[in-house]
């Protein structure tokens, strides 16, 4: 009777272990392959890149923040939460209205700008948090700050080529900031638009070829096929000319190598921010041998620009339901007949 009781425990005892294990490498949330967080026990733990952080429950939610990318405003802003930062990096290149007036009320202290940040200034300003892209050469910098017990958090959510695990960084700060729920409800909404959108997407009855990105000096750097430039144009049911390839960054190739492979082009992308035509053929006369220069349809990312400040790399990060629906009026006008582009702006 004994060893039955206790085969009956052990078996339960296994049974549990395996549903302990279960539940908790489920309790990862999975924002992309370099990118994770969970919480248990109080605490919330995160895995971004080859960086780890284990934050206690009296760390969080945080109240005063620095943002050293322009990019992570956009999050910011869209869980409405601009008035928890205390200081920017580089302002000039921030969109956000709001944001732009708290600067001017000195709200917001500008701490610097990517090629020096002011660590005294950022150290006597007691940050909970400094969000940043990890850049190597400024090693010595992130160790001073985290001497002086700044915390400093790196997310490289510029490295994400799928443009729906780009806007799942809403859901980190959403827990970072208390705002779970708004980061949750914004994500389900962005990737409900998203999927209805590439549905729609699929009823045009050409698939256009397209073209993406410019020259700079002698070199065309072309997003590789597995970038998110390359998904949207996919997803938007398009084909772009380097659809085959694999790399999730640029390719480097020459006019000549581009042109070979751009005879049958009819629409091409993000082509900078210039402002006409004229302007492009004066920084770069080898454009004029296009054919989708002369008789196709170009478009840039300066549909909301302000001097140096583009909202495509800040709300746009957010919004992939935007980005793609402008993609989609682009190749297919006729399926959005009364929408007006966000993000691009179509070049005379």
């Amino acid at each position: 009777m004994k060893q039955k009781i206790l085969l009956l425990f052990t078996v339960f005892s296994l049974i549990a272990c395996k549903r302990e294990s279960k539940n908790s490498s489920s309790d990862w949330t999975n924002i992309s392959a370099r990118t994770q967080f969970k919480e248990h026990d109080g605490t919330l733990e995160l895995k971004s890149g080859n960086f780890t952080y284990d934050f206690k429950q009296n760390q969080t939610p945080f109240k005063r923040i620095i943002l050293l990318n322009a990019s992570m405003a956009g999050y910011i802003s869209e869980l409405g939460a601009e008035s928890i930062i205390i200081g920017v990096s580089s302002p000039e290149y921030i969109y956000s209205g709001k944001i732009q007036n708290l600067i001017k009320e000195g709200k917001i202290q500008n701490v610097g700008s990517e090629q020096k940040y002011d660590v005294e200034k950022i150290i006597s300003m007691k940050p909970d948090a400094i969000f940043t892209n990890h850049i190597a050469s400024f090693d010595n910098t992130y160790e001073l700050l985290k001497n002086n017990g700044i915390q400093v958090i790196f997310l490289d959510e510029y490295l994400e080529q799928k443009p729906l695990e780009k806007t799942a960084y809403i859901k980190l700060f959403g827990e970072f900031l208390g705002k779970e729920k708004e980061a949750e409800a914004k994500y389900q909404e962005v990737e409900k638009n998203y999927s209805n959108l590439k549905k729609l997407a699929l009823k045009a009855k050409e698939k256009p070829v397209v073209l993406a990105n410019e020259m700079y000096g002698n070199v065309w750097y072309l997003p590789g096929g597995n970038t998110s430039v390359a998904h949207y144009i996919s997803d938007a049911n398009a084909n772009y000319i380097m659809k085959d390839n694999k790399d999730e960054k640029a390719l480097t190739m020459s006019f000549e190598e581009v042109y070979a492979k751009a005879g049958e082009v009819q629409y091409w992308v993000n082509a900078g921010s210039h402002a006409s035509k004229k302007e492009m053929l004066g920084m770069n006369p080898f454009y004029g041998k296009l054919d989708v220069f002369n008789k196709g349809k170009v478009y840039t990312i300066a549909g909301k620009e302000k001097l140096k400040a583009n909202d495509f790399f800040e709300s746009g990060v957010v919004r992939a339901d935007l980005i793609l629906k402008d993609y989609i009026k682009i190749f297919h006008p006729e399926l959005l007949p009364d929408y007006q582009l966000t993000y691009m702006k179509e070049l005379q």
